[in-house]
C-alpha cells in the first residue's frame, strides 16, 4: 500500500520515471529561465488548441496551469518566414517583453504593465520608423489604417502580453502586433488567445525576473513545438 501511495505522489510531481517527460523537457530549446508558456495547435490549419504555463523547480518542469487557446484564422506558419496579412500565428519561442491593457492590471501582477489609453496605436505600418511598436499618439508617418487602435479592443485587450515576435529587429513585412491576449468572437489575425480568467491568471503567475517565453507550434510535423 506505502509503495502504491509512493508511486502516485511521484506519477502527480512528474517524476514517475516510466512516464513521458513534460513537454518543456522535449523542447530545443526554452528560453533560458524557469518559466515557460508553450501554446500548441493539433495541426498547422487548426485554430484552436491548448496553451499550457509551466515552472521548473529544482531541475524539473510541472504544470501550473492550462486552458484552451486560440490561434490565426488561417492555422500557424514558421515564424521565420510569416507575411504580414495572412491571418497566421507564428510558430517559434519568443520573449515576452511587457504586459498591457486597458482594464487595471490584475492584483499581484509583476511583470511591467502598460495601461491603454485613447491615445494608444500599435503600429503596423511597414514604412514607419514605429513598426511594430507601441505608440502614443500616433505618429504622423504611420496611417491609421494600417496600425491597431488599441482603445478600439475593449474585450480582447481588456489584458494582453506582448509576443516578442519580430519585436527586438523588425523585418518590414513579416508582422507587427503579436500578442497573448483575450478571446474575441473566434479565432484571431494571428495573435494567441485564451479565456479572461486565463489571461489573468497568466499576469499574477508570471514573474520576470523567471524570464518566461512562450513557444508556439504543432504536436508535431514540421512546426512542432518541439522543434523550438
Amino acid at each position: 500500500m506505502r509503495n502504491a501511495l509512493i508511486a502516485g505522489s511521484l506519477l502527480l510531481a512528474g517524476l514517475w520515471p516510466h512516464g513521458p517527460d513534460p513537454l518543456p523537457a522535449r523542447l530545443a530549446d526554452t528560453g533560458g529561465g524557469s518559466q515557460l508558456i508553450t501554446a500548441v495547435a493539433p495541426a498547422p490549419g487548426s485554430t484552436t488548441g491548448e496553451l499550457t504555463w509551466w515552472d521548473r523547480r529544482a531541475g524539473h518542469w510541472y504544470e501550473a496551469g492550462r486552458a484552451p487557446a486560440r490561434f490565426g484564422a488561417s492555422g500557424l506558419t514558421e515564424g521565420a518566414s510569416r507575411t504580414q496579412g495572412t491571418n497566421t500565428t507564428p510558430a517559434g519561442l519568443y520573449g515576452l517583453p511587457y504586459a498591457f491593457g486597458i482594464a487595471p492590471a490584475p492584483a499581484g501582477t509583476e511583470f511591467a504593465y502598460r495601461r491603454v489609453t485613447e491615445g494608444s496605436w500599435w503600429c503596423q505600418d511597414n514604412a514607419s520608423a514605429a513598426y511594430n511598436r507601441w505608440t502614443e499618439p500616433l505618429p504622423a508617418d504611420c496611417a491609421p489604417g494600417e496600425s491597431e487602435h488599441l482603445a478600439a479592443y475593449g474585450k480582447q485587450y481588456a489584458h494582453a502580453l506582448v509576443i516578442g515576435f519580430n519585436y527586438e529587429h523588425p523585418v518590414r513585412g513579416r508582422g507587427a502586433g503579436i500578442f497573448l491576449h483575450v478571446n474575441g468572437r473566434g479565432a484571431t489575425a494571428g495573435c494567441v488567445s485564451v479565456p479572461r480568467g486565463a489571461m489573468r491568471e497568466l499576469l499574477r503567475w508570471a514573474n520576470p525576473r523567471r524570464r518566461p517565453h512562450i513557444a508556439i507550434g504543432t504536436q508535431d510535423g514540421p512546426l512542432a513545438v518541439t522543434r523550438y
